[in-house]
């Protein structure tokens, strides 16, 4: 296969044609050649003026179903999501059914993704069954491919259970993903805490809830001097407080899910429950504390946190519903709805995640193998039925016209076309 893409921004930080105007040629799965202009024969020829060429997005917060709860999404429809949405990678949460706490579930994955044009990196539960009580056989799942541990969106309640964790996982440079939410204040509320869940006559989340764990896993962190990730940040205090420890020298980093960038609690005033999520919409204060943590380096990476659910567990009264919403295919357009640049964009979906999860880096060299994404940021599309690659369809974005169109990726050897 021969693939020869015209007059595209190139995004490759650290390449030599970074932030250049370039024509690169693919054969056999391989950069075969990159300049400023080239012709090949018998090539398949993509005009690519005005859109950019990077390394595929990596998406460090991703929930497929399997193994067990296959009709929310199972691994053909979640990694077809992803390509669609521009990911060449993602590490795989551990809420399935079983959890994947041990190394069976995580080489189940690695071997039934085997191939596929997205690679997939399994997460290990911190705990057996993820209930918070023993520690999981975590170098086990570790020499099995798991690169990182997390109770994905359990949080850890146990000190205890956290240092030990820490402690361990340091020992053979494996990463703790931590979920920062501490349950006994969060209790049961089902939205952020502040005028919107008083207009609506719902007890709510305060935003103490989360900072409360990232104090905790911070000290922890700073005891044990162990790296730590927190997933999925959402008040302008966690940044703070973030901040503060990477200034200290604390090694951590953090992410933060795309919709939390252009979504406040204010939509929930139709009590519609797509966009009941965890961590809650929070205020435009926090949004405002979020991309500013972006700018300056504080938050590391976006994620999709694409969390599918059937629509039985969507289509019901706010209360009961189900958090989360598909989000591998939104990903992009949200992040230049919430104003972010092209370069940026790259840096938090595309390099940090892998630098956070010690994945080796695409590059742009020739003979080196291709892995890519090339998107359009002003290009426009509509997400629906016709578009939706995932077997779920709860998003508030369904239906929606969205700015910032994937038209290719490419990794292994195998190319999707948007």
């Amino acid at each position: 296969m021969k693939l020869l893409i015209k007059s595209a921004h190139i995004l490759y930080p650290g390449s030599n044609f970074h932030q250049t105007k370039a024509d690169v040629l693919i054969e056999n799965g391989q950069v075969s050649a990159v300049a400023e202009s080239l012709s090949a024969d018998d090539a398949e020829v993509v005009n690519a003026q005005g859109c950019y060429l990077s390394p595929g997005f990596f998406d460090l917060n991703c929930n497929i179903g399997e193994p067990g709860l296959e009709t929310k999404e199972d691994l053909k429809t979640g990694l077809l999501a992803a390509a669609a949405g521009g990911f060449t990678g993602v590490a795989l949460m551990p809420g399935t059914q079983p959890p994947i706490h041990s190394k069976t579930e995580v080489e189940y994955l690695i071997n039934r993704a085997k191939g596929n044009l997205v690679q997939v990196y399994p997460l290990g539960a911190i705990s057996c069954q993820r209930e918070g009580k023993d520690m999981s056989e975590m170098y086990d799942m570790y020499l099995s491919g798991a690169k990182a541990f997390t109770d994905g969106d359990k949080p850890v309640k146990d000190a205890g259970l956290m240092e030990r964790a820490l402690l361990y996982a340091k020992g053979f440079n494996a990463l703790v993903f931590s979920y920062p939410e501490d349950v006994a204040i969060a209790g049961k509320a089902k939205v952020h805490e502040g005028a919107v869940s008083t207009l609506l006559g719902m007890k709510g989340i305060p935003s103490l809830a989360e900072e409360l764990m990232i104090a905790r896993d911070l000290y922890l962190a700073e005891y044990t001097e162990a790296p730590i990730h927190f997933s999925t940040i959402s008040t302008a205090r966690s940044v703070e407080l973030i901040r503060d420890a990477k200034a200290k020298g604390l090694k951590v980093t953090c992410d933060v899910a795309a919709h939390h960038l252009v979504l406040i609690d204010e939509a929930l005033l139709g009590f519609d429950s797509q966009y009941k999520v965890k961590p809650p919409l929070r205020t435009q204060t926090d949004v405002d504390a979020l991309l500013h943590g972006l700018n300056d380096g504080t938050i590391d990476a976006i994620v999709s946190q694409h969390t599918p659910q059937e629509v039985e567990f969507k289509d019901v009264e706010f209360e009961i519903a189900a958090f989360g919403v598909i989000g591998l295919q939104t990903a992009l357009p949200l992040a230049i709805k919430a104003g972010l640049s092209p370069e940026l964009i790259v840096e938090k979906l595309a390099v940090n995640p892998r630098k956070i999860l010690n994945v080796e880096q695409p590059t742009l060299n020739e003979g080196h193998a291709a892995n890519f994404v090339l998107f359009n940021s002003e290009a426009e599309w509509t997400f629906d039925k016709q578009t939706n690659k995932s077997k779920s369809a709860n998003s508030p974005f369904f239906n929606q016209n969205l700015k910032g169109k994937v038209l290719l990726t490419f990794n292994n050897g195998q190319l999707q076309k948007n």
